[in-house]
């Protein structure tokens, strides 16, 4: 007579024949699901490891062209959503225009308070007072690039994309420089 018992799931096709001693058949059955277990958690992490610098992979680097390519074709920064506390048409000042209206990306309008997680980009339309766009001005969170000021990389960019100035401008840190300890952010308090 040929008796299998089946592994300690309901769903298990596995069986086990018997044994003379049962406690052994118990402590094979525990070190089986403890196998399956480990190669299952090793699996788990595997997958995150590898998909973690896919994901950091899909951010550009400190480039102007990149960064622009970026919000404007990877991720459109206009589907991206804005400061709680600064939505829409904001009145604005120099250099940046008379109206603006500004996009942050989802690692920036998660943050509870500065400093901002790496990654973390915010986007300025800068308008003339008839609300014609004259610049897009971009806050782009760097890791590495410049740790005395943020690590912001920092690029103007004019309506059909060109940079100028990009990188590390004095006078966007020397501005954003007075809310240093609000990440560099003026028009958003955390």
């Amino acid at each position: 007579m040929d008796e299998r018992r089946p592994l300690e799931s309901q769903e298990s096709v596995f069986t086990f024949p018997p044994t003379a001693d049962s406690h052994f058949g118990s402590e094979r059955r525990l070190e089986m699901k403890q196998t399956v277990a480990a190669a299952w958690v090793l699996t788990v992490i595997l997958a995150l490891a590898l998909a973690g610098p896919a994901i950091a992979a899909d951010m550009p680097g400190p480039d102007p062209a990149a960064l622009w390519n970026y919000i404007t074709q990877v991720s459109p920064y206009q589907k991206w959503g804005m400061w709680p506390d600064h939505q829409g048409f904001q009145p604005g000042r120099a250099p940046h225009g008379p109206i603006h209206k500004v996009f942050v990306n989802e690692a920036a309008l998660k943050a509870e308070k500065p400093p901002l997680p790496y990654g973390s980009i915010q986007v300025k339309e800068n308008y003339t007072a008839d609300k014609k766009l004259a610049a897009i001005t971009v806050m782009y969170k760097v890791k590495g690039y410049n740790p005395g000021d943020g690590d912001w990389f920092w690029a103007k960019y004019s309506p059909d994309g060109k940079a100028e100035p990009f990188g590390k401008p004095a006078g966007c840190i020397s501005c954003h420089g007075t809310r240093a300890k609000n990440d560099f952010v003026l028009v958003h308090d955390f």
